[in-house]
């Protein structure tokens, strides 16, 4: 059954038209690295909330790191991957070694090598944070010759199996069936000096047997959009997959952006990406469908226990915690994208992850003025995978998942399934609630939370005030011992708009009165520190990423690489970023940047 979920209705009440059915959610959730043997490979847990508010810069290139923690790896000499490869060691694997499009039996992947480019590439930007936090690199490799060509796919490390993983799909609610790595190439999984394992990917490194009619590659533009956004999101607190390097080259790329008949060349680039899994739904789908049921059980197996530790793998129900785990996550990965204005573009089940990462970045965009239908694909003439539907489509895709895991289990298993499922609705409710408190510096839970959202958004819709910048001009906005109303001058330009509605005066009215009930200790100072920690000053609008792609495609780089360091700390006030126009009105040309599938 369709759930159809209206994050805060006309009526000024959160409804679910679905019923809860009883459902509840739990919180569910001996290989060395290769840098010693004393050192324990960690799970990565990237719903861990702490790993973004606490970002202390780590180094290390070994267990045995240097007295001031700073040894890192000097060169690919000395870096490797790891020893055991999980991926190409656990599964059965194409038996094809040509690379050619076609129908892929009975496996989980086919072995691809990155197809190199025909012309010298450039490097674009590189994530110095992955390089040295993740990858335990010194940030000298950069310029050299090796570096350039392995981030590129012009070679490779000689102890790695290259990967392209099959997987199906429902795209825009219909199944698709075959899909896979079209033009992405898993290099190899990597252990690093935290433990943890990381799978690295080239995205755009040429055909593989899942290209259908692609030629395999990336444009320099959604490449760009891809690498910013990837490391964007990491530092809003997201669960997202990262992003290491940036590459371009000059062979021609044929794209028809809009698909409206009018193709044009454009230049090739790859991104380095990594995550902890690239497992997503339609993994699991495509061998539930096409019956490689013992297939899908050892795949299934898998997933539990590498990147979900705390189900027991003896326990007879671990595929329905496994489930439950799955819902509780995608609720957490839907609410941060609801709460900070993001909307993906293409949610099809291919393009979910299994660990409730972000992925596949795509036609994705930010809200500006706050319109619930917003739709950042032009692809998307029915508006499938508007902002404002997003809750809903991950309940579709949640039971695509119970669907697929259907073979697995018996007959009252597949009955307490679509119980679990039906608590989806209210978990989200309360963590979206949960989640615009703490925009609006509230603590504990007050009947008339709900109310005060509501009406605050509907406010912001009929005025289209801008998302990102009215929740952090509120935060500024002195309301404690000041005039009633309180003064809104030039420098709060979303709150000025936002005033224009009639009903705004009375709820500030009553905001502040809400505020009264954090306490008598409430002040207006202590209420700024606590929302400028979740409401973002700079986020990658479409119109700042357009002119970094612009001048990218003339060689001029440094807006990409001052992107990247701005939006690496979206909380903080940075000058130059405000000198630049990031935190000020959109410009009214950028009113007609539009982004698509094709890329």
């Amino acid at each position: 059954m369709m759930l159809i979920i209206r994050t805060l209705c006309l009526t000024f009440l959160i409804t679910c038209t679905a019923s809860n059915e009883g459902g509840d959610l739990h919180d569910l959730g001996d290989e060395q690295p290769n840098h010693d043997e004393n050192c324990n490979e960690q799970k990565i847990d990237p719903h861990d909330k702490t790993k973004y508010t606490d970002q202390k810069h780590r180094t290390g290139g070994s267990c045995s790191a240097d007295e001031d923690g700073t040894s890192l790896v000097a060169s690919f000499e000395e870096w490797k991957f790891a020893e055991k490869q999980l991926l190409a060691e656990s599964f059965p694997l194409d038996p094809e070694k040509d690379n050619f499009v076609r129908q892929v039996p009975n496996a989980v992947f086919s072995v691809v090598h990155p197809v190199p480019f025909e012309t010298p590439v450039k490097l674009v930007a590189v994530s110095q944070e992955v390089l040295t936090d993740i990858l335990d690199l010194d940030p000298n490799v950069t310029s050299g010759d090796f570096f350039l060509a392995f981030v590129s796919g012009n070679t490779f490390l000689q102890d790695s199996t290259p990967l392209a993983h099959r997987y199906g799909g429902h795209q825009f609610g219909s199944w698709s069936g075959q899909l896979g790595d079209g033009r992405a190439v898993t290099l190899g999984e990597y252990v690093n000096s935290e433990g943890e394992r990381w799978e690295l990917q080239l995205k755009g490194s040429g055909k593989t047997p899942y290209s259908r009619h692609g030629d395999g590659r990336a444009v320099l533009r959604s490449s760009v959009r891809e690498f910013l956004v990837s490391e964007a999101m990491y530092h809003l607190g997201i669960p997202t997959t990262r992003a290491l390097s940036l590459v371009v080259s000059n062979d021609p790329v044929w794209r028809d952006q809009f698909y409206d008949g009018h193709p044009k060349q454009e230049r090739g680039a790859v991104v380095l990406r990594l995550a902890p899994s690239w497992f997503r739904i339609g993994s699991l789908e495509i061998l539930s469908t096409n019956g490689e049921i013992d297939l899908l059980r050892k795949l299934t197996d898998f997933i539990i226990k590498n990147y979900f530790p705390d189900i027991d793998m003896d326990d007879k129900d671990r595929y329905l915690a496994f489930l439950t785990a799955v819902i509780t996550q995608t609720v957490d990965m839907i609410v941060s994208w609801m709460a900070i204005g993001f909307a993906h573009g293409v949610m099809n089940t291919d393009n979910f992850s299994i660990l409730s990462l972000t992925i596949d970045y795509g036609p994705f965009g930010f809200l500006d003025g706050y319109k619930p239908s917003f739709i950042p694909n032009t692809s998307d003439d029915e508006g499938r995978y508007s902002y404002e539907k997003q809750p809903d489509i991950a309940y579709y895709n949640l039971d695509k998942l119970r669907e697929a895991l259907g073979p697995l289990l018996d007959e009252e298993q597949q009955k307490k399934a679509k119980t679990i499922l039906s608590g989806y609705t209210e978990k989200y409710k309360v963590e979206f609630m949960d989640a615009f408190r703490d925009k609006l510096g509230l603590y504990i839970e007050e009947p008339e939370d709900e109310y005060m959202v509501a009406v605050l958004l509907q406010m912001m819709q009929e005025t289209e005030a801008d998302f990102t910048m009215t929740f952090r001009q509120l935060g500024d906005l002195p309301l404690m011992g000041s005039p009633d109303p309180p003064i809104i001058d030039d420098s709060l330009w979303a709150l000025k708009q936002l005033n224009t509605h009639r009903m705004f005066p009375h709820w500030l009215k009553l905001y502040r009165q809400r505020l009264q009930k954090n306490g008598d200790d409430e002040t207006d100072e202590g209420r700024q520190q606590r929302t400028k920690g979740v409401n973002p000053k700079y986020i990658l609008r479409n119109w700042m990423a357009q002119q970094a792609i612009e001048k990218a495609e003339k060689d001029d780089f440094s807006q990409v690489q001052s992107l990247l360091q701005i939006l690496s700390r979206p909380f903080d006030d940075q000058p130059d970023a405000d000198k630049a126009g990031y935190a000020s009105e959109i410009p009214e040309w950028a009113k007609d940047v539009r982004v698509s599938c094709s890329s």
